[in-house]
């Protein structure tokens, strides 16, 4: 069997991931640092294209690596129109709508395949992208608010989720299109989602601020709480809150985890409140995602950097246990999930998919 070589490209707020494996194997993943003070003085995540590009192109030169005949490298997906979960190959159209935010998401994602295309313009091989944020297979009763018109959208840690769901099928020696579970990320951002043969049908809105609180997030509040606090605040005020100021940064002037479980260990009276409190709001989540799949659920399955805190997969056992059995796979599987997608395309064992251009979902033909 022909072995291949993929290199992978993961943009965080203040680094990139890279990473080189050669079929399933891993021969190296690396976190190369940005300088935070640097990227402040660009004005839009895209503007710091051209900056990421040559501290990783420094970062591949000063420690030799060999792209040359590179099969694949995977970018990861950012905030394009909403798709269906697998593996695409990146065009122009996907790269225009992600730098475009078309989806709704502006993260530092976003850069992920415009660095793998640039990579690409060097040292050859096709270009993909595995299980974005914006995957979106929610079933049609989840889609509906109370209010006309307005739409949930599907923004979740697709690929981190979908990777360790399809872990968990292989555990079980079945197929992972066969199963019932709900799977949870938990970590900075933390999605609680129901997966039905293959499918997210439904899950909380986590890059909407929807779900949970978390280090980062503040998590779902009665309108009527929103209104009164947010009065007043800019637009950008409102997004951060959303996505990087609320949840522990609110609580404690901090998003650091291990900062805050300091203080509850040491028997902080808020800390242990507000720390237990989020543990809570998770198992909250989890329960609801049980009724969605009808009581019948094969697995709940747990993976993201907070599992570290032993007491977190402890209580979710506790309060989850008797829904149906709870699985944990600590830290993240997101370098391996974009291989992994990319060799599955590269093997011919399925075939790449192409970006629309369009949402995936637009309606339901009638007027709701």
């Amino acid at each position: 069997m022909k072995s291949f070589r993929i290199f992978i490209i993961n943009p965080g707020s203040t680094s990139t991931k890279v990473s080189l494996f050669r079929d399933e194997t891993c021969l190296f993943t690396e976190d190369v640092f940005h300088d935070s003070k640097v990227l402040l003085t660009f004005p839009t995540i895209n503007d710091q294209l051209d900056y990421r590009m040559e501290v990783v192109r420094g970062f591949i030169e000063d420690h030799s690596i060999d792209l040359r005949g590179i099969d694949a490298i995977v970018g990861r997906g950012g905030g394009c129109y909403s798709v269906p979960g697998g593996t695409y190959e990146v065009d122009d159209r996907l790269i225009r709508d992600t730098r475009e935010a078309k989806g709704g998401l502006y993260h530092s994602s976003m850069l992920g395949v415009q660095m793998a295309a640039r990579v690409q313009k060097l040292f050859g091989g096709r270009v993909f992208m595995v299980d974005p944020p914006v995957v979106d297979e929610l079933q049609d009763l989840a889609r509906i608010t109370g209010v006309r018109g307005v739409y949930r959208r599907a923004i979740s840690h697709a690929l981190n989720l979908k990777a360790t769901a399809r872990r968990h099928a292989e555990k079980l020696g079945r197929p992972y299109e066969k199963l019932d579970l709900i799977v949870c990320h938990i970590d900075g951002g933390i999605s609680v989602t129901a997966h039905h043969h293959g499918r997210m049908i439904d899950g909380n809105d986590a890059g909407g601020g929807e779900g949970p609180f978390t280090p980062t997030r503040m998590g779902t509040m009665a309108v009527t709480d929103v209104n009164r606090y947010l009065r007043g605040k800019t637009e950008e005020e409102i997004r951060d809150l959303c996505s990087q100021a609320g949840g522990l940064t609110s609580h404690f002037g901090t998003s650091d985890s291990n900062a805050v479980h300091r203080l509850a260990e040491a028997g902080d009276r808020r800390a242990v409140l507000v720390w237990n409190a989020m543990i809570y709001q998770i198992c909250k989540y989890i329960g609801s995602m049980a009724a969605v799949l009808h009581g019948h659920v094969d697995g709940i399955v747990l993976t993201g950097g907070l599992l570290r805190f032993p007491e977190v997969e402890a209580t979710i056992r506790e309060s989850c246990g008797w829904i149906a059995p709870v699985t944990a796979y600590p830290g993240e599987l997101e370098p391996e999930a974009m291989a992994l997608g990319a060799l599955r395309v590269l093997r011919g064992e399925e075939e790449a998919k192409r970006y629309p251009g369009k949402p995936v979902w637009n309606g339901f033909g009638i007027e709701v």
